[in-house]
């Protein structure tokens, strides 16, 4: 059942064109809080798919495509407890902020989104959402790369440099670096796709460590794998697992959770499709059931 209802959706649409700096104004004075709380774990919901053109959910290629019911469920998840915060564009995050949904909770700027979904040029992932000096002003408390590592492709180094560049900067702000590292390949065709090699994946965990003149801030974002005690193995950073869109097997996806979190620097959970969009359960059982795994039931 949606929480967020029409006049308040509709009064959104009207300060954008009102009073845009309301949104502005409602991210940078929320209230706020530390990166990790006393247990040192962290629970975020994942909503930058749409920044770089990823819409699909599911059996539905268009799932995140409507507005209102992407900010319903994130409203929804964001007010189940144990959810500490949310990752996200500005546009997002300046929605959630002004709907309310932000108090007390952490906000993560995702950065290169550069790399849209389909296209030629995608695992060129160029800097288009936010950028170091407006995650500081905006009060976030962090910003998130990605980095896809594919040995051919022409746009890595500039992508490499990027995130370094970005990881030192964000450090001397004392804000968090949450870098996503993935090993991918590329078909016939030159199409990009992820890459499933375990050491493929410890490679890209061992690079991403060590990009930047300081890694003290910086935090990992990697999938759950067969065997997570051996990527986790290749850095001493705090890793939370995101969640992809798993379908039909949302079932596995937990059970890989669970077991993966037993490992010490594995810190929790960042899924965003996984639980926003799920198969059979509510949006609520299913950020429940995942911020009960990261926390140990209630907090």
């Amino acid at each position: 059942m949606s929480v967020l209802k029409t006049p308040q959706y509709l009064e959104l649409i009207e300060a954008r064109v009102r009073e845009p700096a309301a949104l502005v104004r409602a991210l940078s004075g929320r209230t706020k809080r530390s990166i990790a709380g006393a247990d040192g774990r962290l629970m975020l919901l994942a909503a930058d798919h749409t920044a770089r053109g990823m819409l699909a959910a599911g059996g539905d290629p268009m799932a995140l495509a409507d507005r209102f019911t992407l900010l319903d469920r994130l409203i929804r998840g964001l007010a189940t407890s144990g959810v500490d915060g949310v990752l996200a564009s500005a546009d997002i995050l300046e929605e959630l902020a002004f709907l309310g949904a932000l108090e007390g909770k952490l906000a993560i700027g995702t950065m290169n989104r550069g790399g849209i979904i389909g296209a030629k040029w995608e695992l060129d992932d160029r800097l288009t959402a936010y950028d170091v000096a407006h995650i500081a002003s905006m009060g976030l408390d962090g910003g998130k790369t990605l980095l896809r590592l594919e040995d051919t492709d022409p746009g890595l180094p500039s992508t490499l440099e990027l995130v370094a560049r970005t990881t030192t900067a964000l450090a001397d702000l004392g804000l968090l670096s949450l870098i996503e590292p993935l090993p991918y390949l590329k078909d016939a065709q030159g199409g990009a796709y992820l890459d499933p090699s375990e050491d493929k994946l410890i490679k890209a965990v061992a690079i991403a460590s060590a990009l930047g003149s300081s890694s003290a801030y910086t935090w990992l974002k990697i999938p759950a794998t067969a065997n997570p005690e051996k990527v986790a193995a290749a850095t001493s950073c705090p890793i939370l697992l995101l969640g992809g869109d798993p379908g039909a097997n949302w079932e596995q996806v937990f059970d890989n959770w669970e077991s993966a979190l037993a490992v010490p620097n594995i810190r929790g959970l960042v899924p965003g499709r996984a639980l926003l969009y799920p198969e059979s359960l509510s949006v609520e059982e299913a950020v429940s059931r995942a911020a009960a795994m990261v926390h140990g039931g209630a907090r």
